[in-house]
């Protein structure tokens, strides 16, 4: 018997034909589904009802897959932001957030951000914003660099890592401790944890990783007026 042509096939089964648009965007969904700290092609494949091997056509491999996912996340956090081009340091802030805020709502995807190079448009564009921002700010040539660089890792690593942990233990709001637990240690041996275990536990990761941010705008500042 001869096989129905594949689109006819498709009109029978009601599916539509998959594209890489509609794989990105199911797997956001499934990235975002709590309690999910990674992604299967299997279950991606689950989901749009489709075999997983169908996947493999748009996507060469699951780094691929994940990596097109990354940069759509890396992509939607610079195009949210509607801070004014020369309040270069505002804007600065503003992706730091937006990037931990992304990375809190897509875990499985967030994880990726440590080891992947995306190479694509969303990572193109917040490198972009960033060197634009600190071009702002009157560095060149070498701090212009080394500060994007130190910046870029500084919320990539942060950022996915907060995602990661927050994911892992089911917390999802903006503000959670920085050590899962009180610090219970031996004033003998270790005193000042002891004398300061109040103010360690009172330590939230939020507020700790846009320290950062604000200790490299600052720094950027410094070397801008030498």
């Amino acid at each position: 018997m001869q096989m129905p042509h594949t689109q006819d096939a498709e009109k029978t089964t009601g599916r539509a034909r998959l594209d890489a648009a509609m794989i990105i965007e199911a797997g956001l969904e499934l990235a975002s589904t709590p309690g999910v700290t990674s992604i299967s092609v299997r279950d991606l494949g689950a989901r749009l009802g489709a075999d997983p091997t169908a996947i493999y056509r748009h996507f060469r491999s699951k780094d691929a897959l994940m990596e097109a996912l990354l940069d759509e996340l890396n992509g939607r956090a610079v195009a949210s932001i509607d801070v004014p081009a020369d309040d270069w340091a505002a804007r600065l802030r503003r992706l730091a957030e937006v990037t931990l805020d992304w990375y809190g709502r897509y875990p499985a995807i967030a994880i990726e951000a440590t080891s992947l190079t995306t190479h694509g448009p969303g990572e193109l564009a917040a490198i972009e914003f960033m060197l634009d921002a600190f071009h702002r700010a009157g560095l060149r040539d070498g701090e212009l660099i080394r500060h994007y660089a130190l910046l870029a890792s500084h919320v990539l690593a942060v950022s996915a890592g907060i995602a990661r942990s927050r994911a892992e233990r089911g917390g999802d709001d903006d503000t959670s401790p920085w050590f899962d637990a009180p610090l219970l240690a031996d004033p003998r041996s270790f005193p000042l944890i002891a004398a300061n275990a109040a103010a360690l536990a009172d330590l939230q990761d939020r507020e700790l990783f846009l320290m950062g941010v604000d200790v490299i705008i600052e720094s950027a500042s410094r070397a801008a007026a030498s």
